[in-house]
């Protein structure tokens, strides 16, 4: 299905929530010691794997296959890591750069399923998938638990990134400012979760 208007999103966020979703991916693989290739991998699927699920499912040409920059930053940023020291990339770096991305991407899926004509509640549910799925497929790849299977709240941040965009959209809000907020709070959350181990509770029948 094509939209009555192309989402105007602006292609300098696009990239850049790409490059930072990339980065998350070629971090692991460094931390994992793997090769350039495994590096550059991990790369592309975590940069484009959320967003190519979502295209797929609004009926949207894939975006990175369309887009001749997408590929070439995500082998930009696997040749950063590659050859800048390790140190470097120590620490949380790969929380937070993952964090970043998830909410940029949140809300490039959320705000683009809308322009595709895709009703609220769906559009929401594309951001939750265009924010999360890429870094799920890097975990599954690297044979490590995913984030969204722990209690540590991660979901929940794209959640409010894309419900945020979504009532700015009902709203009739102009939507950069609106689109900043959300990042902005789907950040903030996750970054509270990542500083102070911020979780949801889990389930527990018995009530212990």
């Amino acid at each position: 299905m094509e939209p009555a208007a192309l989402p105007s999103l602006p292609p300098v966020l696009d990239l850049a929530g790409t490059a930072i979703f990339a980065l998350s991916g070629a971090l692991l693989a460094a931390r994992l010691r793997q090769t350039f290739v495994t590096m550059a991998f991990f790369a592309l699927v975590t940069g484009v794997g959320g967003g190519t699920v979502r295209d797929l499912l609004i009926g949207a040409p894939v975006f990175w296959v369309r887009d001749p920059y997408v590929a070439a930053v995500c082998l930009g940023v696997a040749l950063v890591a590659w050859f800048t020291p390790h140190r470097w990339w120590e620490g949380q770096l790969l929380e937070w750069a993952d964090a970043a991305g998830l909410a940029a991407y949140a809300v490039l899926g959320t705000a683009k399923a809308l322009a595709f004509g895709v009703a609220p509640v769906p559009a929401m549910m594309m951001g939750v998938i265009t924010g999360c799925v890429g870094g799920v497929i890097r975990d599954v790849l690297a044979a490590r638990p995913s984030i969204i299977i722990r209690p540590e709240i991660y979901i929940t941040a794209a959640a409010l990134t894309s419900a945020i965009v979504v009532a700015g959209n009902l709203a009739d809000l102009p939507r950069p400012p609106v689109w900043i907020v959300a990042a902005l709070a789907g950040f903030a959350l996750r970054g509270l979760a990542i500083a102070r181990g911020l979780a949801l509770p889990s389930y527990n029948r018995d009530g212990n």
